[in-house]
């Protein structure tokens, strides 16, 4: 397992657009990805999970990835969220 904690800088944060991103971004790894905000966990594979997770702009969030790719996920989805996931 590995995590890392990054701050979202989507002005508008993960809403409908930047999430849908992430999530098709993620469905492509083995390893589950996690996004704990708030103390709630949420699925990073999930659309509907990251939209209501609420997750706003400047807010700090963890990411968890656990499996067989769980370097190369880890490292994909803080390169999508530095990039401003599309926006």
């Amino acid at each position: 397992m590995v995590s890392q904690k990054i701050t979202i800088t989507n002005p508008q944060g993960l809403h409908m657009r930047p999430a849908g991103v992430f999530a098709k971004g993620m469905a492509a790894f083995a390893s589950d990805i996690k996004i704990n905000f708030n103390g709630k966990e949420t699925n990073g594979k999930s659309l509907l999970n990251i939209i209501g997770a609420g997750i706003k702009c400047g807010s700090e969030i963890e990411l968890v990835c656990d499996g067989p790719d769980e370097e190369e996920a880890l490292k994909t989805a803080i390169e999508m969220i530095e990039s401003g996931l599309g926006e």
